[in-house]
């Protein structure tokens, strides 16, 4: 057998109440939606329709060669955060009995093994973007190359590997294995603030901090669920509000003329936190969906949320805001409730200003649907549930110029439809199995040696680490 390279990084393990992700009590603003229940119970045969209509994307997609999918219908590329999303989907498609245990566990093993044979980054972590039928690192255009690493994708892919380890024991040892290989160094300081990772114009590599409200503090999850410390990643501050239909929205307060990073609010990170997490902090062990112990994302989410049907119910304009792809130049755009000091902005990763793309996200009116049962998401619901091909799979949005749809598939879109539904029938995706220690967990445990790629002590964030009362 192969020797595992032990790459686990020099990191400081916060403890108690750090570990958890909590702040200071705070009395946040109150609005409708925090009323609101979530959907539940077993899907209508119209919502199993949708599940398999999303799947059909994944059919389409996945390159045989490596077990990959591409990330955008027909174009072999992929990132972490949309290799994340296809396991998610993989997940639903099992659960709600699409394919079959036996199809699932083949196709996930195919796509673990592509995983444990990519090259990484400078050998620390998984480049960002690779060659769905070679595994080749590529760049954006994909061609040969490696470009940097994403502390975002990276975030989002150890939450959905730990939710297979945790449904799918069988598979804990492989996936082990491929997060052995990782060189947390980088990418996570000792203070807890996460990093990407760039090459200069020389070729010379740049770490920068990454993550803005919201994305940070829910990718940063998935480091947690791995024992790696977040704290500063997930605090909330620095936050502002801005006041636009009434509601208070929390957007990041750092200076995008200072960062180089866009503070976009968007309902995806949001979404996505709860329907894996349940707005629950990431150790969280609870299955009661009508809790939620990470009160200021809980807050948050409710609050962007709010906004979207306030400005409904104020200009009759349909709006669920995430960032979705395009089917034409600039091919990808931000769709946001606030950026760059404006309200309902929608812009390129450029900045530059794109009013024509606003749209209604599909995987953002879903996972609103799911989230918030009330009379605003069932116009959303109908509005989306027929708008996709039936060979391809469900389009990106609808164009909120009435010019129709946006006709781009891809995974992300369909993955998280497949997630949304998955949490209808089952509530919270995070679900924790009763599995012992593995490869990751004795890795941890153990007093490294000289072979140990760490120069600092790294503690495995654990139970006791975080207090009954607050987890």
């Amino acid at each position: 057998m192969k020797r595992i390279g032990m790459r686990v990084a020099a990191l400081t393990v916060l403890l108690a109440l750090g570990a958890c992700g909590t702040i200071a009590a705070t009395r946040y603003e109150q609005v409708p939606a925090a009323r609101y229940e979530q959907r539940t119970g077993a899907l209508s045969d119209v919502e199993m329709n949708m599940a398999r209509t999303a799947w059909k994307y994944f059919e389409n997609n996945t390159q045989p060669e490596t077990g990959l999918v591409n990330a955008v219908d027909g174009y072999p590329s992929t990132t972490m955060w949309d290799t994340a999303s296809y396991i998610g989907a993989l997940v639903a498609a099992r659960e709600l009995g699409i394919i079959t245990p036996k199809q699932a566990y083949d196709r996930f093993s195919a796509l673990i093994r592509s995983l444990n044979e990519l090259k990484l980054f400078r050998n620390e972590l998984p480049n960002k973007v690779y060659h769905t039928k070679t595994r080749e690192m590529t760049d954006y255009g994909n061609k040969p190359g490696e470009i940097g690493f994403s502390a975002l994708d990276l975030g989002r892919l150890l939450v959905w590997l730990k939710i297979v380890k945790e449904r799918y024991p069988e598979h804990a040892e492989d996936i082990d294995r491929f997060v052995l290989r990782w060189n947390f160094e980088h990418v996570v300081d000792r203070s807890g603030t996460m990093y990407g990772a760039n090459l200069d114009k020389e070729k010379k590599v740049q770490y920068v901090q990454e993550g803005r409200l919201g994305y940070e503090e829910y990718s940063a999850k998935g480091f947690q669920l791995w024992g790696i410390s977040t704290e500063m990643a997930s605090r909330p501050e620095p936050y502002e509000t801005v006041t636009t239909h009434g509601v208070s929205v929390p957007f990041d307060s750092r200076d995008s003329r200072e960062t180089s990073q866009h503070n976009y609010v968007v309902s995806e990170s949001y979404v996505l936190d709860g329907i894996e997490f349940n707005w629950d902090l990431a150790l969280d062990r609870g299955t009661d969906i009508k809790r939620h112990s990470h009160d200021w994302m809980e807050n948050f989410a409710h609050r962007v949320y709010q906004a979207q049907e306030n400005r409904y119910r104020d200009t009759g304009i349909l709006t669920a805001r995430s960032e979705h792809q395009l089917d034409q130049e600039p091919y990808f755009a931000y769709d946001t409730v606030y950026t760059d000091g404006f309200t309902w902005n929608t812009i390129t990763d450029t900045g530059k200003h794109v009013p024509q793309f606003a749209a209604v996200s599909l995987k953002a009116a879903l996972g609103m649907w799911v989230l918030w049962k009330s009379d605003y998401t069932d116009v959303l619901f109908r509005s989306i549930v027929n708008t996709y091909d039936p060979q391809k799979g469900y389009y990106e949005a609808i164009l909120e110029n009435g010019k129709g749809p946006i006709k781009a598939f891809t995974a992300n879109n369909n993955g998280i439809l497949l997630e949304a539904l998955l949490y209808k029938a089952q509530g919270k995706l995070l679900k924790w199995g009763g599995r012992g220690k593995g490869m990751w967990e004795k890795t941890l445990d153990q007093a490294y040696g000289t072979d140990a790629a760490t120069r600092y002590s790294f503690r495995r964030v654990g139970a006791e680490a975080c207090p009954a009362a607050s987890c």
